[in-house]
């Protein structure tokens, strides 16, 4: 069954023998002669020549054959070469009435250029001898036969466009191992066959056959490379059997696309492949693929990824036995076996190989049916048609008598070891797939297959590979995703740090004066230079004043003090505009003066300022360092968010991006957080900003798929996820994105594709982490402060804080409140992030679960449950204590604290000491106003030697919870272990308020000073502030915190109250008294 792949028109190729090298006879007298072979048709044979060792043969002959759709199709040329067999005429003898002619050997040509788009190409190629032949000795490099032949056709055989639209299909049968151990290399000789088949079109199929393969005996390892073989059976040299440039390599088994890649398989293959027999076929069979193949290759792949490669062992005969077969019997078939090549990679993109390792199943039905939904062995079914024929049967034909036997029989050449496989428990099986609305009819009884279990039972295995010349879905290369994302969001140049406006005005001016200082000091060494090296310069003011009456003098002579004006003017002038902002007229000769003077003023200031900076050595220019870092207001940021305070966390994010608006980092904060706000157009700007900025940034391009999908814009969506792969290859992230992307829209082949390289570079990176981290050691939280090694919380030997350390922990409150103006001004290290925890104990870590952390810190719920699912399903995930609590946070996000309560009971089934678990299950009551059980959570997590992984919001509900219930000593305890690990200002107006009420006044202004330095637009601050001043009795203070409070508006009624009273009491601190 040959493809019908259409050509332009019919072409003739024409083949042309050059001539000969290094070609020797038996005899010298003898006449040599080249025959050309094509597809089982000789094309013709060259004139009889003399040969000519030493000048070569020069046959020059031409011949040719028409390749057509009917015959020579383009297949034929990509898997059939030509032959080229050199033959010897030997002189004839007395009484010898014809010719005797010897074989001396054979060269193939490979037709492959012609389906390249080349139309002429010449070639070199060795003449391997053929056995028996007196060449066969000759095995030196320089005493090679070569022939050297023109292979050429009129015209392409292709278009630019059929070129670009073909494929090249290749199946290499290689190796099978650990055969059963019944075969043998001695007694009789039997052929292993190996065959499968490729779609052509919807209704036809093509049948890719290997015969002959070798049995061999275990000892050594298969060389690698190796060279593949042709799968034509008419080359009887053994060299020619090669294909040109052609090999197997192989690499490890870890990066196969089979069933035993393993690591679990890895010490069976090494034994298999070194010390067992095995079964050598190393065949290529090419199969030339033109556009209406590749779909239909496509579609079959995407309908059955399983595709059956059948095996089977038959003797070696030369003559059919017997009748034949009638052609209603079956046709029985020794050793049937089967492997189930998964096809389904190469529909990744970009993939154009597959190689493995596949299982030799023993064959049946049913189970053909239920993997593949094919019905009916091909090797039977052939065979079958080949013994309808009465086709002979050599060693590389098919279908002859050997195979035609009534049903369960077994040859006699058979007998021995087969006979103990007879003898087998065979139980006759009646049975239907189940599950499956359409009727399919079996065999009443299943043939046994007692010879095709020994497969099993060896564990024998077969590598296969298979290959395209291009992909069969295209895979967009980096540049092209980089220009489509560069089209979607246009890069934005980073904004050089420039001065502007009435800055720039001032510092122009200070160029001018420096410039006109240094001008009129070397006016000033041309006159009085001399004098004063030499000492005799006077120094009394008169003398003072007499030379610099001289020196203005010489400046208005020689012209320069008016040049000098005009070029301070400019300067000035950009001063009045920019600085002052004065671009009118004046309306009275008054106004005019007093600017004067102010401009004077100013101007005299500025120069001085100028010439001190000129005249002075090494003066260090200091600017004014904020107190906070922008690490410290996305900590604030944080807080404002646990603490449901957006329009604070929105603020401190906007000062962020005011602080450095060409930080992408930046923008991808602010855009999360307007996720959480579902504010989605707003953080869809935020996320474009971040990507325009950096179009190598990996989390805002995969925020910007989210977004995308999320608006129906799909091939933005996928161009995004697709773009974050090329960006980082090896992210775990990205590859896990896109496979949740690719899942969503059903394209589930690509997902398979995507997870599985999440999968392979998660263990990459395992493996490097092995090597640096101790067995049995805990990893250490993400984020944590170093600080908390320090006594916060932990003692030095691994301990929880008693009771009867408290008074140690008091004593470093004290230095530490003392210590708190110093270490405001102080650039903080990188405060706890409010992360998931990643390295608690009961985490089991999956590419899902890397995912829904991410989401779930960036706010996109949607993709964070398809990951929580997946993750659910995953055979390394599933109800485990990470799954639990990252569905929880899920719940909160959303406000479904039944859920979350539910989840989280389950996580605590699953693990009862995880500080995660329980600091989300005191948040949970916190939110639930449940006030005294999320206390006994709270500190319950605060005795686990291990902190959880959101330690902030946990000391700051602790220590409000003890505010509120009026426990000051140890919200005093708690507040002061929250500055010490993540300062802010709620941390310190907590350890004030505290302060306050323990009558610790000194303390509690301390801590409030340092709470109004991290954020002065806090009202509470300002309002325990005019508390503190009242009770010391500082009537302005007093009533200058109580003005910023009210102004701020401050919202606790209480607290209100409270400084109302006291007000009334000490009788000052109201202005509106």
């Amino acid at each position: 069954m040959e493809p019908c792949i259409a050509v332009r028109e019919t072409m003739p190729v024409q083949i042309t023998v050059l001539r000969g090298t290094n070609l020797k006879g038996s005899k010298a007298e003898s006449l040599l002669n080249v025959r050309v072979e094509f597809n089982t048709a000789v094309l013709g044979d060259s004139p009889k020549l003399e040969q000519s060792a030493e000048q070569g043969v020069e046959f020059n002959f031409t011949c040719r054959f028409d390749c057509s759709e009917g015959l020579n199709t383009l297949d034929d040329l990509a898997h059939k070469p030509v032959i080229l067999t050199l033959v010897e005429i030997l002189p004839k003898e007395k009484k010898q009435k014809e010719e005797k002619t010897i074989t001396l050997g054979q060269a193939v040509v490979d037709l492959l250029p012609l389906l390249q788009g080349q139309h002429t190409f010449t070639t070199t190629v060795t003449l391997h001898p053929a056995p028996g032949s007196p060449t066969e000795t000759s095995t030196t490099e320089g005493s090679k036969s070569i022939l050297e032949v023109a292979v050429s056709v009129p015209d392409a055989l292709l278009s630019d466009a059929q070129l670009a639209d073909s494929n090249l299909f290749r199946v290499s049968v290689e190796t099978a191992y650990s055969v059963p151990e019944v075969w043998s290399t001695t007694g009789p000789q039997f052929s292993y066959m190996a065959c499968l088949q490729v779609p052509v079109s919807l209704e036809k199929e093509q049948l890719l056959f290997f015969p002959s393969g070798v049995l061999k005996t275990g000892g050594e390892r298969e060389p690698v490379p190796r060279p593949k073989k042709w799968t034509s059976g008419l080359i009887l040299a053994p060299g020619a059997q090669y294909i040109p440039a052609s090999f197997i390599e192989e690499g490890p088994a870890e990066g196969e696309d089979g069933e035993l890649s393993g690591p679990e398989y890895r010490e069976f293959r090494a034994e298999a492949e070194s010390t067992k027999k095995r079964v050598s076929w190393d065949t290529e069979r090419r199969f030339f693929m033109d556009p209406a193949s590749q779909a239909c290759l496509v579609k079959r792949i995407s309908d059955c990824r399983y595709w059956p490669v059948e095996f089977m062992r038959a003797p070696l005969a030369t003559t059919t036995k017997g009748k034949a077969a009638k052609g209603d019997e079956d046709v029985q078939i020794s050793f049937h076996g089967v492997a189930y090549v998964d096809m389904a990679p190469l529909l990744y993109p970009g993939v154009k190989r597959i190689r493995g390792a596949y299982h030799i199943l023993p064959f049946s039905e049913i189970d053909l049916y239920t993997k593949t939904k094919r019905q009916g062995s091909i090797l039977k079914e052939y065979l079958r048609q080949a013994s309808q024929t009465g086709r002979g049967t050599a060693p590389t034909a098919i279908g002859s008598s050997q195979f035609r036997g009534a049903p369960g029989k077994i040859s006699k050449d058979d007998k021995g070891p087969k006979d103990n496989a007879k003898k087998l428990s065979i139980q006759p099986l009646v049975q239907k797939p189940q599950g499956s609305d359409s009727v399919v009819e079996f065999e009443t009884i299943a043939p046994p297959n007692p010879e095709g279990q020994m497969y099993a039972e060896a564990g024998s295995y077969i590598v296969i590979e298979v290959a395209l010349d291009k992909p069969l879905v295209r895979k967009r290369p980096p540049e092209e995703l980089t220009k489509r994302v560069a089209e979607l969001i246009p890069p934005r140049p980073a904004i050089p740090r420039r001065t502007a406006g009435a800055e720039k005005a001032v510092k122009d001016f200070h160029g001018q004066v420096a410039s006109v200082a240094g001008l009129v000091l070397e006016q000033y060494q041309e006159l009085f230079g001399g004098a004063l090296a030499q000492g005799e310069l006077p120094l009394d003011p008169s003398a003072q004043e007499e030379r610099k009456a001289k020196l203005l003098g010489e400046l208005n002579y020689s012209g320069k003090y008016f040049a000098f004006k005009e070029q301070l003017k400019h300067s000035v002038v950009r001063i009045v505009r920019e600085k002052l902002l004065k671009t009118t007229t004046f309306p009275s000769q008054e106004e005019l003066q007093a600017f004067l003077s102010q401009l004077y003023i100013f101007l005299v200031d500025q120069m001085h300022i100028s010439l001190n900076k000129t005249l002075s050595v090494d003066v260090p220019e200091t600017e004014t360092q904020p107190f906070t870092d922008c690490a410290q207001l996305k900590h604030f940021a944080r807080e404002a968010e646990v603490n449901e305070d957006y329009e604070l966390a929105a603020m401190y994010y906007q000062e962020r991006l005011a602080r450095d608006r060409s930080n992408p980092d930046h923008w991808f904060d602010y855009g999360a957080f307007c996720l959480l706000i579902s504010d989605h157009a707003k953080a869809e700007d935020c996320f474009h900003h971040a990507v325009a900025i950096d179009q190598r940034h990996l989390h805002s391009l995969l925020l910007c798929g989210v977004l995308a999908e999320m608006r129906g814009c799909f091939a933005d969506a996928e161009t995004f996820f697709e773009s974050g792969t090329c960006v980082e290859p090896s992210s775990v992230l990205a590859w896990t994105m896109l496979g949740l992307y690719s899942e969503a829209q059903g394209n589930e082949i690509r997902a398979e594709m995507a997870f599985l390289e999440a999968a392979k570079w998660m263990k990459a990176e395992a493996g490097e982490g092995s090597v640096t981290q101790a067995v049995g050691e805990p990893l250490p939280s993400e984020g944590k402060s170093t600080q908390l090694q320090e006594g916060a919380t932990v003692s030095e030997e691994g301990v929880p804080v008693t009771e009867r350390e408290e008074r140690d922990v008091e004593v470093e409150a004290e230095s530490v409140v003392s210590e708190a103006e110093q270490t405001a001004a102080v650039s903080q290290p990188e405060p706890a992030v409010l992360k998931p925890c990643e390295n608690a104990p009961g985490h089991n870590n999956t590419i899902y679960m890397e995912a829904a952390k991410f989401l779930l810190q960036a706010n996109a719920l949607q993709f964070a449950q398809r990951a929580l699912a997946q993750d659910l399903l995953s055979p390394e995930g599933g109800t485990s204590c990470s799954y639990y609590l990252a569905l929880a946070r899920l719940h909160l996000q959303r406000r479904d604290f039944d859920s979350a309560d539910q989840n989280l009971q389950e996580a605590l089934h699953v693990n009862q000491e995880n500080p995660d678990v329980w600091a989300l299950i005191g948040h949970l009551h916190y939110m639930r106003r449940d006030f005294h059980e999320a206390r006994e959570c709270y500190r319950r997590n605060l005795d686990f030697v291990t902190d959880a992984s959101e330690m902030h919001p946990v000391y700051l509900r602790l220590g409000t919870i003890y505010l509120q219930e009026d426990q000051f000593e140890k919200a005093k305890l708690t507040f002061l272990r929250a500055c010490k690990n993540s300062p802010s200002c709620l941390s310190w107006l907590g350890l004030g308020t505290a302060c306050y009420r323990l009558g610790e006044l000194t303390e509690a202004e301390d801590a409030l000073a340092e709470a109004n330095i991290l954020n002065n637009r806090n009202p509470e601050v300002w309002g325990y502030l005019s508390l503190v001043c009242l009770q010391t009795g500082r009537q302005l203070e007093a009533e200058q915190s109580y003005k910023y409070a009210v102004k701020l508006k401050l919202k606790s009624e209480a607290l209100l109250q409270e400084i109302h009273a006291l007000q009334q009491r000490v009788g000052f601190g109201n202005p509106a008294f």
